[in-house]
């Protein structure tokens, strides 16, 4: 396989086919050699202030090139649920080489759009085989034509700060602006094709914030998760919720921040009682594929898990 190289300075070559770009690569690396695809790679490691995190009285800017590593480290006191969910991604190794742009802007994990010889929605076909087919580990909220979930835990954890994105054409974007809600089936993320993102912006740190990441998966580490989730909190004297954030992956098109789970904690001391109803309303409006059913008991088991891990 053929891969050229370019800088972010450098001329499209006149006649060459698709460009692509790349920060820490370690999803488009492994998508070049199962698929056999031979793009012109964009490296965007050199521009200035790509990997700089910048903390201000109006909050904090991290550049798209930020580490997972360094979102783990260095945000741990002012960012809890976001720390803790990038310390929570995949191995040392991945996470000292992947970025925060990255990980919001990957690729879909489902095996079907990965295998050289399949063809789906997202790569370029007009059906989704895993609906009919094998999605075992597929939405729970079937509600796009693409029944895979959207990979990317940092944007889970930045729905819960109400985080904004800025890319080369638009600023201030949500989350949900850059993602998409999974109705058109051929996108992974809403961008342009010449559209970059450059930098994620969180609100001020809250003082005393606390915060539970945790991870349903299949074997002990370093897997995709089943279902995550992940909540913050801030209490107040008595120790009731005064400000909280939950938000959870794995089960439908894009990640999902828990609006109703949110309503029944605030207010409470995370007692018994208010953290079983809060579980329950998580998977209220579930439907899942005949192969999800399972993901459903998960839901509520991961989402009393982090409230439980937060009260503790």
């Amino acid at each position: 396989m053929s891969v050229t190289i370019l800088t972010a300075y450098d001329e499209r070559p006149e006649g060459t086919g698709d460009i692509v770009y790349r920060a820490g690569g370690t999803d488009l690396q492994e998508r070049l050699r199962t698929t056999g695809a031979t793009p012109h790679v964009l490296d965007l490691t050199g521009i200035p202030g790509f990997a700089s995190v910048e903390r201000t009285d109006t909050g904090t800017t991290l550049g798209a090139g930020v580490t997972v590593a360094t979102v783990a480290r260095d945000l741990a006191e002012d960012y809890p649920a976001l720390a803790l969910t990038a310390a929570g991604l995949a191995t040392p190794q991945v996470r000292t080489a992947a970025t925060i742009g990255g990980n919001l802007l990957q690729r879909t994990r489902c095996w079907y759009f990965r295998h050289p010889h399949t063809s789906c929605f997202k790569s370029g076909g007009d059906t989704c085989p895993a609906r009919d087919g094998r999605h075992l580990y597929g939405n729970v909220f079937d509600t796009a034509p693409c029944v895979h979930p959207h990979p990317s835990s940092l944007a889970m954890a930045l729905l819960t700060y109400a985080a904004t994105i800025d890319t080369t054409h638009r600023d201030g974007l949500a989350v949900g602006d850059v993602l998409g809600d999974g109705s058109d089936p051929s996108r992974d993320h809403l961008l342009a094709d010449d559209e970059v993102l450059k930098r994620v912006v969180l609100p001020p740190p809250v003082a005393g914030e606390r915060a539970a990441y945790f991870r349903s998966i299949s074997r002990f580490e370093a897997e995709w998760p089943l279902v995550e989730a992940v909540c913050r909190v801030v209490r107040d004297g008595d120790g009731r919720v005064t400000e909280c954030g939950v938000a959870i992956g794995g089960i439908a098109p894009t990640p999902l921040r828990l609006s109703a789970v949110e309503a029944l904690i605030t207010g409470t001391q995370l007692d018994d009682d208010a953290i079983t109803a809060a579980a329950a309303a998580a998977t209220e409006g579930a439907s899942p594929l005949p192969e999800t059913g399972y993901k459903v008991q998960l839901v509520a088991a991961t989402v009393r898990e982090v409230l439980e891990r937060v009260r503790s």
